[in-house]
């Protein structure tokens, strides 16, 4: 029976593939509060490098790999292939693969109104838990302007099970 993998020690980063890392950027950068850490590429292997290590297409290229942080959370990578045929559209939450990004925030209603001032698509208004492990809960996903499924969360006074279990789960709140 294994203990899972030995020496681990938590999430480092998450990854994305974007249309373009430039508007990206503006968007995690400009309205969500992300600053750069660093960028490196392109990547262009003339061989079967990108299918073997990554399981893309061999001809696939990394235009650029842009790494960000905002404030306290773990950092993500923005990825922009260039590669003639690659689906354009994110995939729906209901698709296997698919994955959202959760921002929390001190202010629900703050946050919100910045996200509309900006013009950014929010879908419905927020839900507070109210019950189960995840009462105290606040959350509203919404859309960056390519489509990816981003979520807005909040639990100023923590959720049922952290306050049963102050390290449950990861905060991003220094505790």
């Amino acid at each position: 029976m294994s203990g899972g993998l030995p020496g681990l020690h938590g999430t480092d980063h998450v990854g994305f593939t974007v249309p373009d890392v430039e508007a990206a950027t503006r968007f995690f950068v400009d309205v969500i509060g992300c600053e750069v850490v660093f960028e490196i590429g392109p990547f262009i292997a003339d061989d079967d490098w990108m299918q073997v290590h990554l399981d893309v297409h061999p001809r696939a290229v990394i235009k650029t790999l842009r790494m960000l942080r905002c404030k306290n959370g773990p950092a993500f990578e923005l990825f922009e292939y260039d590669l003639d045929g690659a689906n354009q559209a994110p995939p729906p939450n209901s698709d296997v693969g698919a994955a959202h990004l959760g921002f929390m925030v001190e202010d629900m209603d703050a946050a919100l109104a910045h996200l509309r001032a900006h013009g950014v698509e929010v879908l419905g208004e927020p839900t507070t838990m109210t019950e189960g492990p995840s009462e105290g809960l606040t959350w509203v996903y919404f859309k960056a302007p390519w489509g990816m499924a981003l979520e807005l969360v909040s639990y100023p006074d923590g959720m049922a099970v952290t306050r049963a279990n102050p390290d449950a789960l990861w905060s991003p709140v220094a505790s």
